[in-house]
Formats: structure tokens, sequence, C-alpha cells
């Protein structure tokens, strides 16, 4: 590639950089500067073989400096950056990637559809997805007046820590299999979709819907949730195999497969507290008071609604009115 047209492909992202250290109005987030610092070193590595001695080289030289300092030393350690991720970085990550939340909220919901009405009509669709051994278990627990008996089977602790390790793998690999340009995610997100469209719909054709509501929703508010917001994550790396944008494909997947790996793991309270509740309290739940379980359910609700998708709006327009505001 001649000088010029080097110089011509990247100025826009260089004279960004060169704003954003001289603290002149430019704001980057600390993963976007991380890319760019290794974009920029990219840059450096091909002028210094290709146009040594050049002007460009020597102002690579410069900003690639200044970044290094800007980056290490404004770096958050300890407690602060602990901090901050939750209030401000996974928020603004989330707001980031609405468009991918509503893609993934959508194909689950279509899934759950589908089981739902796959059960209705197919007598035998529900074996198929759930297997004789859970249909029969289950059935005979209603027989007995137990529908929801089969969470009070095994140890709380026991189950407690298997519920949430098995929940945390099933948000890994609705994460992980976004690889696959995003399909890979879709495909966790309708299995787990159709098994509780067709689990919902058994629970109704057997006439015990409202008790597995009031059971059931306990825990999978935050749990089903958890799952989607995934499944959101593993999109956000997929499109960014997909559409690189201005990036290279490679550097637009290393950003995307950060940016994925921080909402999981933002995810992982929610499924110790999906996994408390489902082990602890949703065994209980035929013997609580109706008021008692819509009053959990309620606040898992909204305790998901205020920190994964109002709060991340309030984060991204306070930065955004910040970045807007005329310098003092």
């Amino acid at each position: 590639m001649r000088e010029a047209a080097f110089v011509k492909r990247n100025s826009a992202k260089w004279k960004r950089l060169e704003l954003f250290t001289a603290k002149k109005g430019v704001d980057i987030t600390p993963d976007e500067a991380s890319a760019l610092y290794i974009e920029l070193n990219d840059d450096l590595s091909y002028a210094r073989t290709f146009y040594p001695g050049a002007q460009v080289t020597a102002y690579l030289n410069t900003l690639a400096a200044n970044m290094h300092r800007h980056i290490y030393r404004n770096q958050r350690t300890g407690v602060g950056r602990f901090i901050t991720f939750w209030t401000t970085e996974l928020p603004l990550l989330m707001a980031s990637s609405r468009k991918q939340l509503a893609i993934a909220a959508a194909v689950f919901a279509v899934a759950v559809l589908i089981g739902g009405l796959s059960a209705r009509y197919d007598t035998t669709f529900t074996r198929l997805i759930m297997g004789d051994g859970y249909v029969d278990m289950t059935l005979e627990n209603i027989k007995e007046g137990k529908p929801m008996g089969v969470y009070g089977n095994s140890p709380m602790m026991d189950m407690f820590f298997g519920i949430t390790f098995n929940n945390i793998m099933v948000s890994f690999y609705a994460f992980a299999m976004g690889t696959l340009l995003s399909y890979g995610t879709w495909l966790i997100l309708v299995q787990n979709g159709i098994m509780l469209g067709t689990f919902q719909y058994f629970m109704y054709d057997q006439g015990v819907l409202r008790e597995s509501l009031m059971a059931i929703w306990l825990h999978g508010v935050v749990e089903i949730s958890c799952i989607v917001i995934a499944g959101s994550a593993g999109i956000v790396m997929g499109n960014s195999i997909l559409f690189p944008g201005t990036y290279t494909r490679l550097a637009s997947f290393r950003n995307g497969a950060l940016s994925g790996v921080k909402i999981v793991a933002g995810l992982v309270p929610c499924f110790i507290l999906a996994g408390f509740i489902e082990s602890f309290i949703t065994r209980r739940s035929a013997t609580m008071h109706p008021a008692l379980n819509i009053a959990v359910i309620g606040g898992s609700l909204l305790f998901i609604l205020g920190y994964f998708i109002i709060y991340p709006y309030h984060v991204q327009r306070k930065q955004r009115l910040h970045r807007t505001a005329p310098a003092a």
C-alpha cells in the first residue's frame, strides 16, 4: 500500500486517538481504547516495515507512546474497578447491545410459541422434548396432588450447586455458539424456548397451569431472562464477525468476544440467585401464600427490567450528555 493511501485510510482513527490522549472532548470506553491501542501498534509495525524514516512512522510512534501512558495511568484496579464494572461498564454494554437483546428475546418467544403449539397438535411431541421419564414422573406427582413435587426430590444444597452450574453452562453455550456466525446462539435459544413452551402447555393440558406458573416463575424470571441475555452476548460476538464495520474482522471479533464475555460474567450472580430461589424457595411454592409468590416473581421482574434495560438507558444517556456538555 502506498504511504498516502495508508495515511488516508487510517487518518480519522489516528486523529480521534490524538484528541483522546490530549483530553479534547473525545470519550472512548476502556475496552475500545484497548482495542484501538492494539490496532495502533499494528499500524506502527506496518509503517516501520514499509515506511522507515517517514514522517507518518514518527507520528505513530509518538501517538502509541501517548496512548500507552494514558491507558496505564488511568487503569482502574481493585475495588474501584469492581464497582465501575457493575455501575457503568456492564450497563453500557447492555445499552449498546439493545438490538441483539431484542433479537434474542424475539427468537426465544417464537420458540416458546412453537413449543406450545407443537405440544397441542402433536400428542407425542411432549414426550419427545421432555423425555418419557420426566413426563411419567410429573403425571404421577399430579395424581398425588403435588404437580411441582420434582423440586422436593433432591437435597437443597446439592440441588443449588447442580442447578447453578447447569444454568451457567447453558448461558456459556448460548454465548460461545455465537462463534458460528450467531446462528449457533439462535439454536440454543430455540431449543430452550421450545422446551419451555412444551412444558407450560403440558401443565395447562393437565389442568395445573396456575400451580406451575406460581412455582416455575419464582426462579424462572431470573433464569430465563439471563439465558436470553446470554444469547444476546452470543449474537454480539457473532455479529462482530459478520459485520466488522471499519475494523478489521479480527479486531472486530476481539471486541465482540470481549464484550460478550463481560456480559456473561455479569450474569453469574443472577444465576446464583436463580439457583438459590429454585433450590430453597420453589420447593415450598405450594405452601406459600399466593401474595408471596407474586411478590418474589414481581420483584425478580423489576430487578431484571431495572438493571438490564432501564438503568443502562440512563447510564448511556448520562454519558452522552457528558460528552456533549461544553467545556468549562
